[in-house]
């Protein structure tokens, strides 16, 4: 197989701290290591049509909808397996708006769970972040976002701002841009210095940030044709090392 290959992403990632990576090379990875073609995963994608409000809007935003789960890897080698249902909770430190209790958000559905793109991208995750840091062990979330725009009213990816999530590791992966502009991922360093900016466009287009090293955020996003819906849909798993099994 030629194309973007697992240890060029470590080593890029090891050296910059993010990295960029278009849906083609993300397809024809993921393909390679699921031993099937995963890039038409109609079930995958259309799971964003299930999404819940967001109940726990600090600015009182309706603008957004989403699901969450919690996975976890056990050993080197071993497959991420989902946990019983626990609630999101991050620090007021990681994020100012929203932070500080416990957030019940509305569990992802079985279709997606059983999908072969999102084994595929854990199975991804876990190679890369484990070689990259020497650890095997990871409590995993899962966010599906779908960030609304309408009515002249912007729709804010990241209302707290540019911000760190509090883990090792995040993955966002585009799912869907419909009738909107901007949305541009911004990518900071602990200096507060803009090292990268560029926009998710194509379903499976991602990045890879180092959470413990970079901060991370969107630019709100506007409707074009003011009679069409206009969203934009991605997946964020962040990954957090564990010392010990559960």
């Amino acid at each position: 197989m030629t194309g973007l290959q697992i240890t060029e992403v470590i080593t890029r990632l090891d050296q910059d701290d993010f990295l960029f990576v278009d849906s083609s090379e993300v397809i024809a990875m993921l393909s390679e290591m699921a031993a099937v073609s995963i890039g038409a995963d109609q079930v995958f994608l259309d799971s964003w049509n299930q999404l819940e409000q967001d109940q726990y809007m600090a600015d009182r935003g309706k603008y957004r909808k989403r699901r969450h789960a919690t996975y976890a890897i056990q050993g080197s080698g071993e497959p991420a397996a989902l946990m019983p249902y626990q609630p999101h909770y991050q620090t007021v430190d990681y994020n100012p708006l929203n932070g500080g209790v416990a957030r019940y958000f509305a569990p992802i559905l079985d279709d997606l769970h059983q999908s072969q793109m999102l084994s595929a991208l854990l199975d991804f995750g876990n190679r890369v972040f484990s070689q990259l840091s020497g650890n095997p062990l990871w409590h995993i979330e899962l966010h599906q976002f779908r960030i609304e725009a309408r009515d002249g009213r912007l729709g804010k990816p990241t209302p707290e701002g540019v911000h760190r999530d509090g883990v090792d590791f995040v993955i966002v992966v585009m799912i869907k841009r419909i009738n909107i502009e901007s949305g541009a991922t911004t990518i900071y360093d602990l200096n507060n210095k803009l090292v990268g900016e560029f926009m998710l466009r194509d379903p499976f287009d991602l990045v890879l940030v180092n959470d413990r090293k970079l901060f991370h955020g969107v630019t709100p996003i506007t409707q074009l044709d003011a009679d069409s819906e206009a969203f934009r849909d991605v997946l964020v798993i962040t990954f957090k090392r564990r010392d010990l099994p559960l």
